[in-house]
């Protein structure tokens, strides 16, 4: 399916890199397929290039006529720049896939050509690691096989979920920030037993060994979170007080607010850029 198609991306941060390792690490594209471009920082570029033989240019140097899928991943307060700055050179066939926090599709097709397929994409940085949940939604003009070619591609990087793009900001606050609160969760458990005598290093791997247990679990079991909390639980042991202690301080509450705070930023900033552009009208 992807033999003789050329990927690019316009952005090369922490995302881009991410989706990068695990599309070559899993051999579907060759570094040759793969053009990586930012708008000046030539070091990082050089730093790409070396770790995943991919190819690398600066931005207003893409090959647009090359090009058969096009990945936006620079910081969403620059999109409207890029758009203006690629929407007379995008070929009519290239498929634009954005990974943009906030940025919906109706946005993206107002400011590129008329009939331009383009899909929003929620990655996680999990991606590096082909452990990514990836959700896809599509845009006005995007066709089922569009579609389908570009669930393949996100593949490489782990599970794809295909989303109605109102659901998309819940998504973008349970799994494409997700991995922070997990990583977060890991910063206090590695303080805390490192403060009761273990050393650092077996703190973080005992704690991430028991996250990544659970997550199995979670997959491979057909049980709620509820019920699997509930096996674990026995009357007024180690697990039920660490769990009073969980709702005393407002845990469940805490893990809430953080998805809804994630959830509220992304449709922010979809409507910010909303009324930027009725301003600007």
């Amino acid at each position: 399916m992807f033999k003789n198609k050329t990927v690019a991306f316009m952005g090369a941060g922490n995302m881009a890199e991410a989706m990068i390792s695990g599309t070559v690490q899993s051999g579907k594209l060759s570094g040759e397929q793969i053009i990586v471009s930012n708008r000046s920082d030539q070091q990082k570029r050089e730093q790409i290039e070396r770790l995943y033989g991919v190819r690398t240019m600066a931005s207003e140097q893409l090959p647009f006529d090359e090009i058969d899928v096009l990945i936006l991943a620079m910081k969403p307060k620059d999109i409207d720049t890029v758009l203006d700055s690629i929407k007379y050179k995008v070929n009519n066939k290239t498929v634009i896939m954005s990974v943009l926090a906030g940025i919906t599709t109706s946005h993206m097709e107002q400011n590129l050509p008329a009939g331009q397929s383009v899909i929003r994409v929620m990655p996680n940085t999990s991606s590096m690691l082909k452990e990514s949940a990836t959700a896809i939604s599509a845009g006005r003009f995007t066709t089922e096989s569009e579609m389908e070619e570009a669930r393949e591609l996100l593949r490489t990087i782990g599970q794809v979920f295909i989303i109605q793009e109102e659901q998309m900001d819940i998504f973008t606050g349970v799994a494409g920030s997700g991995p922070a609160y997990f990583y977060y969760l890991m910063e206090h458990i590695e303080k805390t037993a490192t403060e009761s005598g273990l050393s650092p290093e077996v703190a973080r791997e005992i704690g991430a060994q028991t996250i990544y247990g659970a997550a199995k679990m979670m997959l491979e079991r057909n049980e709620s979170p509820t019920e699997l909390r509930e096996n674990v639980t026995s009357p007024n042991g180690t697990t039920a007080a660490g769990l009073r202690a969980l709702d005393e301080y407002g845990g469940g509450k805490a893990i809430s607010a953080a998805v809804k705070g994630a959830q509220k930023r992304s449709a922010e900033i979809s409507s910010s850029l909303k009324q930027k552009q009725l301003v600007s009208q």
